[in-house]
């Protein structure tokens, strides 16, 4: 718990105890390594603290490519923010990558915290606006920046992804094929 009491005390500035309230209402869980958090076709009913593991986004395309669209590390949220509050179908797949821990809460609980506690709601909107605000970088960059640009601003925001992540989904995730991520990690190699 005292992760996630750090996580939500970063985010915003709140008081301990209100962090620790807002703490208590999640619950443990544990994901198996190649089990799913969310499949594609059921609703997202989770928001998920990571507290230990790695996890992937991916959605499948029309040709029936698993294409990567997230990565999710330790002291980070999981959901699928359209599901959950749109309360539609999921497209993606959230699936652990390796065996994780963390910490869930149901979507009604959740609500009834936004609507009742005015921290949780402070919470909750810092990190939308800092996924949207990530999500929207990495649109902006699949447009202005080369493969190996891209590469190398996931290279040094999030080197584990390398560590941890087969390079065929990580060449999804950047948009291009495994062997031009080969090329491309070959020839910054040199530099």
């Amino acid at each position: 718990m005292q992760s996630l009491i750090q996580f939500i005390q970063n985010t915003v500035p709140i008081p301990l105890d209100k962090a620790k309230e807002i703490a208590a209402y999640f619950e443990e869980r544990k994901i198996e390594k190649g089990n799913y958090f969310l499949q594609e076709g059921h609703k997202s009913n989770e928001y998920m603290f990571l507290l230990d593991g790695f996890m992937r986004a991916y959605a499948t395309d029309t040709e029936g490519n698993d294409i990567t669209t997230a990565f999710y590390t330790t002291n980070n949220v999981v959901f699928e923010v359209s599901s959950f509050f749109n309360r539609t179908p999921s497209k993606e797949n959230i699936q652990a990558l390796t065996p994780c821990a963390g910490l869930v809460i149901s979507y009604d609980t959740l609500n009834n915290l936004f609507h009742g506690l005015p921290e949780f709601r402070e919470f909750g909107r810092a990190v939308l606006v800092r996924g949207f605000s990530a999500l929207k970088a990495r649109m902006l960059g699949t447009i202005t920046e080369t493969a190996e640009q891209r590469y190398l601003t996931l290279l040094h925001t999030n080197p584990d992804i390398f560590q941890q992540a087969p390079l065929k989904m990580i060449a999804s995730y950047l948009g291009i094929t495994d062997t031009s991520l080969s090329r491309i990690r070959k020839e910054v190699s040199k530099k």
